[in-house]
């Protein structure tokens, strides 16, 4: 309704009222029955009834053919290979029919957050030259029942009329985090996420791949194993596409792309940013790239420099500084707490450690900044009982200066935990090859206290030998905040422990 009219009617309604109470008219009935109607609007509003909510939904829901395509999309160059082939079953229909192949109804996109699966449905529309029509999974969970099936009705509904009104001969829908609605179902108990899953199948059955349009749906997940086994099936979601972290020639793609609209440096080097950003999703990447520009900005300089870009990786890694102060005597066990990581790390890999620091970031007090790493897909029991030793250092070093531990390394403890999980589930412990849920809690407990106590032992040896870098490392990093890694293997080597 036209805002001049709602505001006719507040006008209106309120004389009309007054004028028949004055000629003494009974309304009581009147208000009644306006109280109740009232409600009843009330009520099919919310449960989306209403033709103008259902309508003002869909158009919320329309994106538009998005004017993005794969070259826009950094790293991920296998995921869109093969995205491309699976596409290419909607495009080349005529040629497949001829060998009787059935296209593909359903294309499942899989990995961590960040990674771009959205990013490459959009793209998958102007690849194919479709309407894309997308829905989040949490849009079709509503307390009203029936709510989330009618809805997935309606997406499919309105993705076939944009097709037919746009001319266009093929739709894609696309629904992210669709573990919320496709999660397993549990026998015996019905709930309203079991109906709205039950009508996306019957709709996916539904899709007949020789009509015009043709109806593709894509969907996103970071949770695969959450989903319902009907759906992983052939015929429903019939490719599975890993969108994993992009490696380092991805991660350089992703930072090019982002650095075309800023000004850099003549010193910035993407390479080793590139390095340096081991691990991180194509969103850290983006988001590495404008607090760098942040940086520059606040500082009132006209290009953004390779310290900007560290600063930025740091940022991005353990949150901004915080202005927390410490005591001194808390400062001190942070510093020895660091530099337990930081030894331990330098024992096991030289030349790993590029800066320690004491500047609080995020929840830490303070961090070691490590050297690029080298990309891992595999991983060796000596390398994983390494990561253990380097989280165990911190705690080991309290434990040498002052005879127990802090709640500083709680989370060194569960990074620990983590990798000797991952080291049973591999059969790298001396459980050998089982099955994790046929062992007992207590076999598990004890396998895991064991390797952790081997560790332990092994990390206080190798620190102890190293107390005197303790000592000399601990002056310079309270004085100055900083020890960088040059100046830290200068205290391994006046100690003996690295060669010239």
């Amino acid at each position: 309704m036209p805002r001049w009219a709602k505001e006719m009617l507040i006008g209106i309604v309120p004389v009309v009222v007054i004028f028949l109470v004055v000629i003494g008219f009974n309304i009581v009935p009147l208000l009644i029955a306006a109280a109740v109607l009232g409600g009843l609007l009330l009520l099919l509003h919310i449960r989306g009834g209403l033709a103008v909510g259902a309508g003002q939904e869909r158009k919320r829901k329309k994106v538009g053919s998005p004017k993005l395509t794969f070259d826009e999309i950094g790293g991920q160059e296998s995921a869109k290979q093969e995205l491309r082939e699976a596409l290419d079953f909607l495009i080349r229909h005529e040629e497949i029919s001829k060998f009787g192949i059935r296209p593909l109804k359903g294309i499942l996109l899989t990995g961590p957050p960040g990674t771009g699966k959205t990013l490459m449905a959009k793209a998958a529309a102007q690849y194919t030259n479709s309407v894309f029509v997308a829905a989040a999974g949490s849009e079709f969970v509503e307390m009203y029942v029936g709510v989330g099936a009618g809805r997935i009705r309606d997406l499919f509904r309105d993705a076939k009329a944009r097709a037919v009104k746009e001319k266009k001969d093929s739709a894609i829908i696309f629904i992210d985090e669709i573990d919320v609605i496709g999660g397993k179902r549990e026998g015996g108990q019905q709930r309203e996420y079991d109906q709205t899953l039950n009508q996306l199948l019957t709709e996916m059955d539904g899709i007949y791949t020789s009509d015009a349009p043709r109806i593709l749906v894509m969907a996103a997940t970071n949770r695969k194993e959450m989903l319902d086994s009907a759906l992983l099936r052939p015929g429903r979601f019939d490719r599975h596409i890993q969108v994993d972290l992009p490696d380092k020639k991805g991660r350089k793609h992703i930072l090019d792309l982002h650095a075309k609209n800023k000004p850099l440096a003549e010193d910035v080097d993407l390479e080793k940013i590139a390095e340096e950003a081991y691990g991180f999703s194509g969103a850290q990447l983006e988001s590495v790239m404008n607090e760098a520009a942040i940086y520059a900005m606040r500082q009132s300089l006209e290009v953004i420099s390779q310290n900007h870009m560290s600063m930025a990786i740091d940022k991005v890694m353990m949150g901004e500084k915080t202005d927390r102060e410490s005591n001194a005597e808390e400062k001190k066990r942070v510093a020895i707490h660091e530099l337990g990581h930081a030894i331990m790390a330098e024992i096991v890999r030289p030349g790993s450690v590029k800066q320690v620091a004491l500047s609080p970031r995020g929840k830490a007090l303070g961090y070691v900044r490590h050297n690029p790493q080298q990309e891992h897909y595999l991983y060796t029991k000596d390398f994983l009982e390494e990561q253990i030793m380097i989280a165990l250092g911190g705690a080991v070093a309290e434990e040498m200066y002052y005879g127990g531990r802090s709640t500083g390394s709680s989370n060194d403890f569960e990074q620990a935990l983590n990798i000797v999980e991952t080291m049973m589930k591999s059969g790298l412990t001396s459980l050998g090859i089982m099955n994790m849920e046929m062992v007992t809690k207590e076999e598990l407990m004890r396998e895991n206290k064991e390797v952790l106590n081997a560790l332990h032992a092994r990390t206080l040896e190798l620190l102890e030998q190293r107390r005197s870098i303790f000592d000399n490392s601990l002056e310079i990093l309270l004085k100055e905040e900083t020890l960088t890694g040059e100046q830290f293997r200068c205290q391994f080597r006046e100690n003996a422990f690295l060669p010239a």
